[in-house]
């Protein structure tokens, strides 16, 4: 940020240095040019003046032409040349001064119908002071350009700092840090921003805050409910039938299985913004398979996980459960044939991004209708009388912990769960290709 307004500012002050500079260059030179021969042509017009006060009634001079009065006007090294009438010659000639003049700086006047003057400087003398004034013009350009840079820079450093604190706020408040901070910078638009952060870290805090209470309310009161039933079925787990007793202890497992569950959502949620721990996705969803093994079993399908156990992930266990639960259920109810659960890496969406865990979440079913497919994951729509909220809250499981839930094919159906690589470190297994 800093860099990119520098070298904006910078940019304008140099292009303004060279459109003023430049033509500054070029008017101080020709303004010196213009003032020395101004300076010859007021020295003719004084030897103008004394020979025509030579000539006499006629307007010839008679006898000699006195110059030593002319000398004078004469500059240093320099060259005068007198064409006057006389009674024998209507143009006699004089010339005074050097012989000749190097690179002569010429300027010229006529005295009546025979009479001109021709007056020769040196021109040295004129360009040094030419040469002197375009290095005034540019020494004041330099020091407006040196200016310039000392204000962009203290400008940069003035905007590029505080926009680099409330970037900095900002991004701490999305890892879950809610302290104000007091500092100001003396920028209006900037306050404002920093206000507003204050504001929204206040109203924040209190909504977490309020949230967390309601979340631990009703976890508390669905693990009350979970253990009254968990006493009805231990009643039944005494029962003379074997088969009652069977599914009550099956009940039990899966009661447990959900206390367990609500425990860990619980306790994500109060972690949340921390940095999470890796796991492996195999084993973790190995547990998922395994509760809904015996319903496929019973419907005559089966459900099959591939993968590798050394694929990790930073994605928190229960919402990994809980994300994969709801797939393989949606696969029970409205797929059909094999279900599949594989787990592998991937690269990322572009060379710039890391690679990233992919598990995949497919049967052989009839799939998804075209109609059905843009919508599958809006929250209360269902395409065949359930709630609607299952695929839904699968994708925010999965977005809470910077993955994606996505739906790869439509026939047969199969859902993709991208989620991020272990933390601080690189892939372990190969990648396969793009």
């Amino acid at each position: 940020m800093r860099r990119r307004i520098l070298q904006s500012i910078l940019a304008v002050v140099l292009v303004t240095g060279l459109l003023l500079g430049l033509p500054l260059m070029y008017t101080a030179w020709l303004w010196v040019e213009d003032f020395s021969r101004s300076d010859l042509q007021a020295r003719l017009n004084r030897l103008s003046s004394e020979i025509i006060s030579q000539e006499g009634q006629t307007g010839l001079v008679v006898g000699e032409l006195d110059v030593g009065s002319l000398r004078l006007a004469v500059p240093e090294g320099g060259k005068l040349s007198v064409t006057y009438p006389t009674p024998t010659d209507p143009s006699a000639r004089i010339d005074i001064g050097a012989a000749t003049v190097e690179s002569p700086l010429i300027e010229s006047i006529s005295m009546g119908r025979s009479g001109s003057l021709r007056l020769e400087a040196p021109s040295e003398s004129m360009r040094t002071l030419q040469r002197q004034a375009v290095g005034a013009v540019a020494l004041v350009v330099l020091a407006s350009l040196a200016a310039g840079t000392a204000v962009a820079s203290v400008t940069a450093r003035r905007l590029a700092d505080p926009l680099q604190d409330v970037a900095d706020r900002a991004a701490r408040l999305a890892k879950g840090d809610f302290r104000k901070d007091s500092r100001r910078y003396g920028i209006a638009e900037l306050d404002r921003v920093s206000d507003v952060l204050d504001a929204v870290t206040v109203d924040i805090a209190s909504r977490l805050q309020s949230e967390r209470a309601l979340v631990g309310d009703v976890s508390h009161q669905l693990r009350s409910r979970l253990t009254a039933v968990r006493l009805r079925l231990d009643e039944l787990s005494v029962h003379p039938d074997p088969a009652v007793v069977d599914e009550a202890n099956e009940a039990m497992a899966q009661v447990d299985r959900l206390t367990l569950a609500i425990d860990e959502l619980v306790r994500s949620s109060r972690d949340a913004g921390r940095p999470q721990e890796s796991v492996s996705v195999v084993g973790e969803l190995a547990t998922v398979v395994s509760e809904w093994q015996r319903q496929y079993q019973q419907v005559g399908r089966s459900l099959v996980l591939r993968g590798e156990r050394a694929v990790r992930s930073s994605a928190t266990p229960s919402r990994l459960r809980e994300a994969v639960s709801v797939l393989v259920d949606n696969a029970l109810i409205h797929g059909g044939g094999t279900c599949t659960v594989s787990v592998r890496m991937v690269p990322g969406a572009s060379p710039r991004h890391e690679a990233m865990v992919r598990v995949e979440v497919a049967d052989q079913g009839v799939g998804i209708s075209d109609k059905l497919a843009p919508h599958i994951f809006d929250r209360g729509f269902s395409g065949a009388g359930s709630t609607g909220v299952g695929l839904a809250l699968a994708r925010a499981l999965v977005e809470a912990d910077g993955g994606r839930l996505d739906l790869q094919r439509r026939r047969p159906a199969i859902f993709a769960v991208f989620l991020p690589t272990e933390p601080n470190g690189e892939p372990t297994l190969p990648v396969e290709p793009r």
